[in-house]
């Protein structure tokens, strides 16, 4: 990692990389939604099932999950804004890929260059955030990278739709997708310097490592897969991998679940999601100022998913009243918001020196594959009428992230004990 300078950097620099990288990370959450909020009128326009466009949605997460691994690897080499600005061209040809569809095949390649686009947004936000911010306010870079994500999920229904409703042609939607992505493109251009990572904070030229001591041998360089044998690597990927499970109920079936178990009506359920993001994004403002005053960061994981894991509980035990567990649902994104910001903070601190980007892109491919794998065997549980089931598996899921974060915690902790003995 670049060395930073004594201090911290003027509010202005910090704020124009942590909006830029913002900006780029809610593109990437849109772009998650580029099919799903347009399957009623992609199916009536092509004669697909739910089950084809579900295929779609899957293609795009494996090719997620396994381009955000090797996507680390690329970082690490060659810096992470080239590999930014060529994901936002991805995006740009995903959305035109669908806007000239004229059958599944063109949906599917839509689907695969989203899924191409998606792929290194972790390792390359994570990796210009934790070089270019300065410390005092890195937490709250994290806080802004989520909520971005929270509100990118958010937007896509909104535009996609509204563009839809408003020229009654659904081309003319994924057209102004194409635009927005194109638009962002430019401003990353525009703002380049600021997403820099090659660069010191305040250095106008890549910052140099320090000369070996005299006499000293030099340090014999790791391979780069070395960090694949960290067990806190594998800690940090269970982590995601179980929490975006429960995400995955909530995002895709909590809606239908409480239709199915409290008689409430589409126009009242339907909002839940958006009540669930938004009450995350609150969440992830007030963890950023939690991660500033808290040393053992996976005591916050633990306390505020466990908090949503029996709100989840809560709703799915039907003892309650139908708009008081949709409330309590959408209450239970505070939790997971409140430990967002905790999360990428334990990640950074349990990557090993150099290899950001690649410990960022395998950490965070658990995503990926939890929203491949949970999709298809929720969308089994409803249809075999479990639908209280999706609460108790998002609550499940909850309690077994928070044991993989104590143990990275664990880790970290010992790591630094040993150190200071030394």
């Amino acid at each position: 990692m670049n060395a930073l300078p004594t201090g911290a950097a003027p509010l202005q620099q910090d704020a124009r990389t942590i909006g830029l990288i913002g900006l780029a990370h809610g593109t990437s959450h849109f772009f998650h939604m580029l099919l799903p909020p347009m399957f009623p009128v992609l199916i009536k326009e092509f004669g697909l099932s739910y089950s084809q466009l579900g295929l779609a949605v899957s293609l795009f997460f494996i090719i997620s999950g396994v381009g955000q691994a090797c996507a680390g690897f690329l970082v690490d080499r060659v810096g992470a804004r080239p590999v930014l600005l060529a994901a936002l061209f991805s995006f740009v040809a995903a959305a035109l890929a669908a806007a000239t569809a004229h059958s599944y095949a063109g949906l599917m390649l839509a689907a695969a260059l989203a899924g191409l686009g998606n792929a290194p947004f972790h390792p390359v936000d994570f990796t210009i955030l934790n070089k270019r911010v300065s410390a005092p306010r890195l937490g709250h870079a994290f806080s802004v990278h989520g909520i971005s994500g929270n509100l990118g999920w958010a937007l896509a229904p909104l535009l996609l739709g509204g563009i839809t409703a408003a020229t009654g042609n659904w081309r003319w939607a994924y057209a102004g997708a194409a635009l927005y992505a194109a638009i962002v493109l430019l401003l990353m251009l525009w703002g380049r310097q600021a997403i820099d990572d090659r660069l010191g904070q305040w250095a106008a030229e890549p910052v140099k490592p320090a000369p070996s001591a005299a006499g000293a041998a030099p340090a014999r360089p790791e391979h780069a897969m070395a960090f694949l044998k960290l067990p806190s690597v594998w800690l940090c990927f269970s982590f995601f991998f179980w929490t975006t499970v429960a995400l995955s109920s909530i995002q895709s079936f909590a809606s239908p679940a409480l239709q199915s178990l409290y008689g409430l009506p589409l126009a009242y359920t339907s909002l839940v999601v958006t009540g669930y993001m938004l009450c995350g994004a609150v969440g992830m403002v007030m963890g950023g100022f939690l991660v500033a005053r808290v040393e053992r960061l996976e005591k916050i994981i633990a306390a505020n998913l466990l908090l949503s894991a029996l709100l989840l509980l809560l709703v799915g035990s039907q003892v309650l009243g139908g708009l008081a567990a949709l409330a309590i649902t959408a209450l239970a994104g505070l939790g997971i918001g409140l430990a967002g910001p905790s999360r990428d903070m334990l990640i950074k601190r349990a990557a090993p020196p150099g290899a950001t980007g690649r410990v960022y892109g395998t950490v965070y491919s658990g995503l990926d594959l939890g929203f491949a794998l949970a999709a298809p065997l929720l969308g089994r549980m409803m249809d075999g009428g479990h639908a209280a089931g999706i609460f108790g598996v998002a609550a499940a899921a909850l309690v077994v992230g928070v044991a993989s974060a104590a143990w990275v915690g664990r880790g970290i902790a010992a790591r630094k004990s040993a150190l200071a003995v030394a």
